[in-house]
């Protein structure tokens, strides 16, 4: 009978992990599902480009797992019952709410925006951590006139890349970025230099050491300012989705799943978490951060480990570490930030036109790397399951896991 896999969400880490399960296994042996509300994939890491507007490629899911043996269901995942083994979805286009069984799941719905619980931010700011928020922005940009004031909050990696790009598709307009820190604190001082260059260059306004205290509806305020903005951008981090923590799965530090080495929960061994839904101990045991950096190697690691457990071969245990950080500051300019294994900055940074296109062949490498599943690394065979230990729960031979919540027991 058929081992029942479903992978929650068809960002970068979930797209990848199925389709490394797809090259992995054989198809007659497993049920894999893909559950995402979206049609298509979606470029996070240019969100900031499709805002200040520009147009991405459309990548259909439809087309991406075709003949993959990937099924992918556009739903929204509203509960998962570890304890049960279940998934609640509801279809996106219809269709009610329908109650998944799987035998192994693989958690990867990341996260969105974080308020914070900064007065104001729900109500009157803007957010490009999906998509969704992206068009909002883009549309509110679009009708902006010359002259108007456009606020980005948070000096981090993604403030740093919304401000840019605003700035340089919209010269006209009057640009700025409120940070809580100093900008770049965090890079070596080549690294911030060349931000303070290109920012001067763009003409954007920095606030530093500008913690915010409420946002409305024409301006952010901090504790010692109040900023003009027609419109404000929230850049200033993420928090993980719900779900994980309303369920009876090991969390913390948010709501992040707690996972061993192979990505496999520590409270339910059918579970694994990738992404920016795991606490992953990076070198050191210090926690991976969120970001497509770290999240890409867990779905790796994890699909692995779950073919080799199926397969009735050793779990892989590879190191997951840093090499560096990517910006990107418009289209001409960029910077790569090196730094070590546990992400700690070098002094050693590379900037301008040459960042910009290492940038851009990471982004067109992670992105072609979604689009073609089962074209890669080795190995390429696919390999049959083994018989599970007594007690795992198995489909009826067809793939079906699925019964509506109003039959459910």
């Amino acid at each position: 009978m058929q081992h029942r896999i479903i992978v929650l969400g068809a960002g970068y880490t979930g797209a990848i992990a199925a389709g490394r399960l797809a090259r992995r296994l054989h198809r007659a042996d497993v049920a894999l599902t893909l559950v995402n509300p979206e049609p298509d994939f979606v470029e996070r890491v240019r969100l900031h480009q499709l805002a200040a507007g520009q147009d991405l490629r459309p990548r259909p899911f439809d087309e991406i797992f075709a003949g993959t043996g990937v099924e992918v269901r556009q739903a929204r995942v509203t509960a998962v019952d570890a304890d049960r083994r279940t998934v609640t979805v509801a279809d996106v286009h219809g269709g009610g709410q329908h109650e998944l069984e799987y035998d192994t799941l693989v958690y990867a719905l990341g996260s969105g925006w974080d308020p914070q619980g900064v007065p104001g931010t729900a109500e009157h700011a803007h957010e490009i951590s999906g998509r969704a928020g992206a068009l909002r922005l883009r549309e509110r940009l679009a009708g902006l006139g010359a002259g108007q004031p456009v606020v980005v909050v948070g000096g981090g990696l993604t403030g740093l890349e919304a401000v840019a790009e605003i700035a340089e598709s919209r010269p006209d307009l009057d640009v700025a970025l409120v940070a809580r820190g100093g900008l770049g604190d965090w890079l070596s001082d080549k690294g911030r230099a060349h931000v303070w260059k290109v920012f001067g260059r763009l003409g954007i306004t920095v606030h530093e050491h500008a913690p915010v205290t409420a946002v409305e509806a024409d301006r952010v305020l901090t504790d010692s300012a109040s900023v003009p903005a027609a419109v404000t951008v929230w850049a200033t981090g993420f928090a993980v989705h719900p779900i994980a923590e309303a369920s009876t799965l090991e969390v913390a530090d948010r709501g992040r799943i707690v996972v061993d080495r192979t990505m496999r929960s520590v409270s339910h061994p059918e579970v694994y978490a990738i992404g920016d839904a795991a606490l992953v101990a990076g070198p050191g045991d210090k926690p991976l951060r969120m970001s497509c950096a770290s999240g890409v190697p867990t779905a790796w690691q994890a699909a692995d480990a779950i073919a080799a457990r199926l397969t009735g071969a050793e779990p892989p245990k590879v190191p997951i570490r840093y090499f560096q950080q990517c910006v990107s500051l418009g289209r001409k300019e960029g910077l790569i930030q090196f730094v070590t294994a546990d992400d700690q900055t070098l002094p050693k940074a590379l900037t301008g036109r040459l960042a910009a296109l290492y940038k851009e062949i990471i982004c067109k490498g992670a992105a072609w790397g979604v689009a073609h599943p089962t074209v890669g690394s080795m190995p390429a065979r696919r390999r049959r399951t083994v018989p599970q230990p007594a007690g795992t729960v198995r489909g009826d031979g067809a793939g079906r896991t699925e019964r509506t919540a109003e039959t459910a027991a």
